[in-house]
């Protein structure tokens, strides 16, 4: 195992690690390992014989058969291991379970937790590369890439455009790595939601405009990110009900003209329809959400050829 790249942190816990130019460099891979994506045969030979171990102690979907995808179009071994079928169910720690893994001499760990930290903590106690896929509401950072990705393609450039990120800000893990990745690579971020959800002191921390009002944040911004609101991580009830928070939050077409008329959707899913957005926002013709999904795939491609085995010649020549 070489590690990462020169210069690269061994682990990937949030997008806070990654300068604008590395940030840039995954984007770039992304989109050639996107390509391989479209191809007849959809596999390149760049991590052959290494073994990723897919560790989600929470409930995934998206992201872990993202991740599962990603390493076997690299041509990578995949171990998929969730809490329930695991030691843990029996009182095992994570740190046993994780050095016992570690026995079968695995390249990489991608771990989603609930718990805040937990790939951190990994991370700091083994020698391989650790990929944070989510740890509580702390972070997502791959999430976070694949939105940059998205929203790079569809408009062509990052820096200068005024995204709108509503929801519910203070649970939200894509919340802060999407506010850490779009004011690092020069994006202007607005963020909306009920005051219930936002985090004291968020625009000093991350630099940030703060609305209580969905109207000012989406007033000609080029994109939005609606966040799905995460009643598993709230201790109470934060707002009066879903249908009041889809009339006064929720993005329908009367809010969505608001935005700049070549302005684009997207959401991380699952999208609650008729809450966070109506059903004609979620089909319309600037609606990225499906696009987001292809692109995870790309840019946890990408991820796993610069952190696990980085060749020199690894990233497919765009054709």
């Amino acid at each position: 195992m070489k590690g990462p790249m020169q210069g690269w942190p061994k682990d990937l816990i949030d997008l806070d690690q990654l300068s604008e130019q590395q940030i840039t460099q995954v984007l770039d891979a992304a989109l050639a390992f996107k390509e391989v994506s479209e191809r007849e045969i959809k596999k390149v030979p760049v991590l052959r014989g290494k073994l990723v171990v897919l560790f989600f102690h929470e409930n995934s979907t998206r992201t872990r058969l993202s991740f599962e995808t990603a390493a076997k179009r690299l041509s990578a071994d995949t171990l998929a291991l969730s809490s329930s079928g695991s030691s843990m169910s029996k009182g095992e720690t994570l740190l046993d379970t994780a050095r016992n893994i570690l026995a079968m001499r695995p390249d990489a760990l991608v771990i989603r937790h609930g718990a805040a930290g937990a790939p951190s903590f990994l991370g700091e106690r083994l020698p391989i590369p650790v990929l944070n896929a989510g740890d509580g509401p702390h972070a997502h950072p791959t999430q976070g890439l694949l939105d940059l990705m998205t929203l790079r393609e569809a408009k062509g450039r990052i820096r200068g455009l005024k995204v709108a990120v509503v929801g519910d800000i203070a649970h939200s893990r894509v919340a802060r790595s999407n506010m850490v990745g779009l004011v690092r690579m020069g994006a202007e971020v607005r963020v909306a939601g009920p005051p219930s959800m936002l985090c004291p002191g968020i625009a000093e921390e991350y630099g940030v405009k703060v609305f209580n009002r969905v109207e000012p944040a989406l007033d000609g911004a080029d994109a939005v990110i609606m966040l799905r609101i995460q009643l598993e991580r709230q201790s109470g009830s934060l707002f009066p009900g879903a249908r009041e928070y889809a009339r006064v939050y929720g993005l329908d077409a009367a809010k969505a003209a608001l935005m700049a008329p070549d302005s684009v959707i997207l959401h991380p899913g699952p999208v609650n329809q008729g809450v966070e957005m109506t059903p004609e926002i979620y089909g319309a013709p600037n609606s990225l959400i499906l696009e987001q999904v292809t692109n995870g795939v790309a840019v946890r491609m990408a991820l796993l050829c610069l952190m696990v085995d980085p060749p020199e010649s690894g990233i497919p020549p765009r054709s």
